[in-house]
């Protein structure tokens, strides 16, 4: 993949595909442009007396002490290293991939002031995939990610450390191996590397396409489950949505139609003999769970995709002119506080977190023989065979701690800087939170998959859907039936990693798009 940084067109999708290693990065012709001027300013800032925060002061509190300019070089190599104290494992390869490419993008907007032989730098590590060990801790989402991206900014200036070919090392030898020259840093660049909520968004990022897909993923599971449990269609039907009017719950139903259309269950219980006259909350308003968790994340989206584009420096340079600020003109703002972030990735915990609770309420209602109408757990000769008695206690876990982590980070504040942050985000909090959220939901999902496949092959020869049969015979092609007690915790990580193949074979199958 080639991706053109202008600092303002980057998609969240190139923030996923950069995660892995292989994209070609280049920067926009008219974004060096706007780089270069934007330098031009501060090196004349620089050259003159007049405090300018950044570039000739100190830093935060500290912005009234005024730094001689044969200083300059030394004050951003100390803020770098000074800065960088964050704590806890590093995050993934991939998380400080998306974060090199967003903090790249953001410089490229012409906005920070740096030289564009850093600016290059900074590419030339992601493209020859020399990844700087960043921890995940220490960030309270204030004057943007500053200890994430303090040590992001080590390895630039060749100190830290970084993973190279597979092994970590300092970063100064990870720059030799892979033929580049540290960076000596000039007046703001120091500040350009840091000021930023480029952490938070990368992680979120990440989290919110993972959840995306498990969106839809919770559609697929909960299919199979209403033709295991002999569900009703009926609480599906676009009338019922159209009188409520929320978009999510309406392509929700739409997609549960056609993921049930054709089936045989649902054609075996439609006449007078059927007992049941409503089923449970998990199945009948399903769609106006997952759906308000669309809905959700659709909201997420839109504030991680103008994230992914903004200018989050401080201060900032307008080297041209704008309706209210003249050219060459350096202003201190607060775009790199991470509330707008931090409220947004609290609300994809909160979304991730209640699509686990029903589907884990789902499980209980297959394994539940008082409930199903089916062998207890699901097990043959149940009593010697417990089934999935605990994979049911799993998801049930996993529900519980993600409404923990699903308590909002955004509404929490610890002043910093000695008071001069004294409004503080918390973004890093809630994209890791959300992180775990996430992948707690890939495992519960999975869970659900795995039971109801089970109570699937219990209604043979009774097909399901189009859509659920298409996610049942995916799955049994690499998951058996289960006629003996087995390790549960294999299938489900089989499952795990199938779920992008059995979201994209049953939404075929049903004649649904992505």
């Amino acid at each position: 993949m080639r991706i053109v940084l202008s600092g303002a067109d980057l998609t969240l999708e190139q923030v996923g595909a950069v995660a892995r290693p292989g994209a070609r990065i280049e920067i926009a012709p008219l974004a060096r442009e706007r780089v270069r001027a934007a330098r031009q300013l501060v090196d004349h800032i620089a050259q003159g007396s007049t405090p300018t925060y950044g570039i000739n002061t100190g830093f935060g509190t500290l912005a009234e002490v005024s730094i001689p300019r044969a200083d300059l070089q030394k004050l951003q190599r100390n803020l770098i290293l000074s800065h960088s104290a964050g704590i806890g494992a590093p995050l993934s390869v991939g998380e400080v991939r998306a974060l090199m490419l967003l903090r790249a993008n953001v410089l490229a907007g012409g906005y920070s002031g740096i030289r564009e032989s850093t600016l290059d730098l900074l590419v030339g590590l992601l493209e020859r995939d020399v990844i700087p060990i960043v921890p995940e801790k220490g960030s309270v989402g204030a004057s943007g990610d500053l200890a994430p991206l303090a040590h992001l900014a080590l390895v630039l200036i060749g100190e830290g450390e970084a993973f190279f070919q597979g092994r970590r090392m300092p970063g100064r030898e990870a720059l030799e191996k892979a033929g580049l020259q540290p960076v000596v840093l000039e007046a703001k660049e120091g500040l350009a590397l840091v000021n930023g909520t480029q952490a938070m968004e990368a992680v979120g990022a990440l989290a919110l396409l993972e959840a995306e897909r498990c969106a839809r993923i919770a559609d697929v599971a909960c299919a199979m489950t209403v033709e295991g449990l002999k569900g009703s269609h009926k609480p599906f039907l676009a009338a019922i949505q159209r009188v409520r009017g929320h978009p999510g719950q309406t392509r929700v139903a739409a997609d549960l139609r056609a993921l049930l259309a054709k089936s045989q269950i649902n054609a075996s219980h439609q006449d007078e003999s059927c007992e049941k006259v409503q089923d449970p909350y998990s199945l009948r308003c399903a769609p106006q769970v997952h759906g308000a968790a669309r809905d959700a994340l659709a909201f997420v989206r839109r504030t991680l995709e103008i994230e992914a584009n903004a200018a989050t420096d401080n201060p900032l340079v307008f080297a041209s002119a704008t309706d209210d600020v003249a050219a060459g003109t350096v202003v201190s703002g607060g775009n790199f506080h991470g509330q707008p972030v931090s409220q947004a990735l609290d609300l994809l915990a909160i979304a991730c977190a209640q699509l686990q609770t029903i589907s884990e309420r789902r499980v209980e209602q297959l394994v539940n023989p008082s409930l199903s109408g089916l062998p207890p757990f699901l097990a043959a000769n149940s009593g010697l065979n417990s089934g999935f008695m605990i994979a049911q206690v799993t998801a049930a876990a996993l529900a519980a701690e993600s409404k923990i982590l699903a308590h909002p980070a955004c509404v929490d504040s610890i002043p910093s800087s000695a008071g001069r942050e004294d409004h503080v985000s918390m973004g890093m909090t809630a994209a890791l939170k959300a992180r775990t959220v996430v992948d707690n939901a890939r495992s519960g999902l999975a869970i659900e998959l795995l039971v109801a496949a089970q109570a699937l092959d219990l209604r043979k020869p009774l097909l399901a859907g189009v859509g659920a049969r298409a996610a049942h015979e995916l799955i049994r092609s690499r998951v058996p039936h289960m006629d003996a007690d087995r390790e549960l915790h294999r299938d489900i990580a089989v499952l795990r990693e199938m779920l992008p193949q059995i979201d994209g074979e049953a939404r075929s199958a049903a004649g649904l798009t992505l």
